[in-house]
């Protein structure tokens, strides 16, 4: 034990050294080799006096404990020394509790400079690139009516001469993302994120952008650019944690896009129960040139209290409920001409939960729009591999020189895990995480000639949707959807969606050659993050 300890330690003793500053003047330590040697002459000499002077034991001298933590070995030495004053041995010994301490003192030096490496790092500013890739193929297997929706009257082929007014939709794969993202932190106070999309290669898109101020009072950070507004559950999910290909009617519709220049300020209570989010925004979405220009002031209020008073900590999560209430209070400009570069604000749309080219619910740009208010509810109810999610949004606006408008809507979704695994879920931004399977997915051959397999996660879930923009005299249609989906996770980082969704749509406006219509989609992703 003696020879493993002393071995261990000073060979430590010499990596440390090896290890310091240039400017420190290096421990010269014997070789390996002649420790050894010296070590196993003095186990002989030890030996051999005990063997003289079994009846006797000397004082043992005192031990040694520095900055490391440990007792010295050398006490074992000492306590089954013979009682014979051995000038040798005395000798010997004293050389090792000197090793000792040096080790001592070397070790304290080497955790010095770990914590000024860590200090120096703190004082320069971090840097992380990460991305994801989804690739997306969409089957519009059948549709009736819908067509005018996607090829409205007046629109050209896709030769660029033939009317195609009211033609089905066509098949197509497309990238849906390819982010790249770049993050990191200044000093101790603040941090930064660029995201930028590059689905379509001709025109980069720009999500989150922003600079950050962390660590305010009551666990707060405040954020500075284009970022998510806070209302609705879905959107304030990751895409890459999401369970359907594409988000509800509902929270597209009254928070298109979701990102929006601004300022925001997000925090926590200190036992993460209470979570939540308010800002100001501009209405316009900048995504596509980066810039807002103009003396129009579109701008909303946006605000979110979040709450997970049930959270299963013994179970890791597996088990929590989540309810929230959220709000946007927005001055549109109704009257807007769109000689300022700008256009009116005051509009909901959105695609039929699936990647066509144009959004198939539309109510344009609502004429008068002057004033709207949009108020939402959320819970959700995770219980194992079980999860039940649901939201609701109503609403209101105020025209100047027409009547008053109401929409709301909503949507229920519930996801089963067949594997066991559960999603899990964020306390302090009151969103859903990364799933992680319990095995990831592989094939190999092993080395007796059979197949090693692991299978990932698997997952199905069904959705229901509901959405009304008509009223008055605005008609941007009534939609309903019902999607299953399948999902299998290879690892926690790659997986394959699909979706088949069933919509109905009526009451829209008769301007775009159909009052509505029903169809089937199918949709398939590919999805990669790193």
């Amino acid at each position: 034990m003696i020879r493993l300890t002393l071995c261990l330690c000073l060979s430590l003793s010499c990596g440390i050294a090896a290890a310091d500053e240039p400017s420190a003047t290096p421990v010269q330590q014997p070789s390996i080799a002649e420790l050894l040697k010296r070590l196993e002459e003095q186990e002989a000499r030890i030996k051999q006096l005990e063997a003289q002077n079994a009846a006797g034991v000397r004082a043992t001298p005192a031990t040694h404990s520095g900055s490391t933590g440990l007792t010295s070995p050398f006490s074992e030495v000492s306590a089954t020394a013979p009682a014979v004053q051995d000038a040798e041995f005395d000798n010997r010994l004293q050389k090792m509790e000197e090793s000792w301490k040096k080790l001592d003192s070397a070790w304290s030096a080497f955790e010095a400079a770990e914590k000024k490496k860590k200090a120096d790092a703190k004082k320069k500013p971090t840097f992380k690139i990460n991305g994801r890739i989804h690739a997306d193929y969409w089957d519009f297997i059948n549709d009736d009516g819908i067509g005018f929706f996607e090829n409205p009257i007046g629109g050209d082929g896709s030769d660029g001469i033939l009317s195609n007014d009211g033609s089905d939709p066509e098949d197509r794969f497309a990238f849906r993302r390819i982010r790249l993202e770049m993050k990191g932190d200044i000093l101790e106070t603040m941090h930064w994120r660029t995201q930028i999309d590059f689905n379509k290669p001709a025109i980069a898109e720009m999500k989150d952008v922003y600079i950050g101020f962390k660590n305010l009072p009551n666990n707060q950070q405040l954020l500075i650019g284009n970022q998510k507004r806070p209302i609705g559950l879905d959107h304030l999910n990751s895409s890459r944690f999401n369970v359907f290909l594409e988000r509800p009617f509902v929270v597209e519709a009254f928070n298109e896009d979701a990102r929006r220049p601004g300022i925001g300020v997000f925090g926590n209570t200190d036992d993460k129960k209470y979570h939540w989010n308010y800002g100001i925004y501009y209405l316009e979405n900048i995504t596509s040139d980066g810039s807002y220009l103009g003396d129009q002031r579109q701008m909303s209020g946006n605000f979110r209290l979040a709450s997970s008073p049930w959270y299963d900590e013994s179970s890791n999560g597996r088990g929590y409920f989540h309810w929230a209430v959220s709000g946007m209070i927005a001055h549109p400009d109704g009257d807007d001409n769109a000689t300022d570069f700008h256009r009116n604000e005051g509009r909901f749309r959105t695609r039929p939960e699936a990647r066509s080219t144009l959004r198939w619910l539309n109510t344009g740009r609502i004429a008068g729009a002057d004033w709207y208010e949009t108020v939402g509810v959320e819970g959700l109810l995770n219980v194992g591999p079980l999860q039940i999610t649901g939201e609701f949004m109503q609403n209101f606006m105020q025209r100047d020189g027409f009547a008053d408008t109401q929409f709301h809507g909503g949507y229920i979704y519930v996801n089963y895990m067949l594997t066991g695994e559960h999603i899990p879920y964020n306390r302090t931004s009151g969103t859903i995480g990364r799933l992680e399977p319990f095995e990831n997915f592989f094939l190999v051959d092993t080395r007796d000639g059979s197949r090693g397999t692991g299978w990932g996660a698997l997952g199905i879930a069904a959705r229901y949707s509901y959405l009304d923009l008509s009223d008055a005299d605005v008609l941007g249609g009534v939609g309903e959807s019902a999607t299953l989906a399948v999902n299998w996770y290879w690892t926690p980082y790659s997986k394959v969606q699909f979706n088949l969704v069933y919509g109905d749509i009526d009451n829209r406006d008769g301007i775009t050659g159909s009052l509505g219509g029903s169809y089937l989609i199918a949709g398939t992703r590919f999805a990669i993050e790193f």
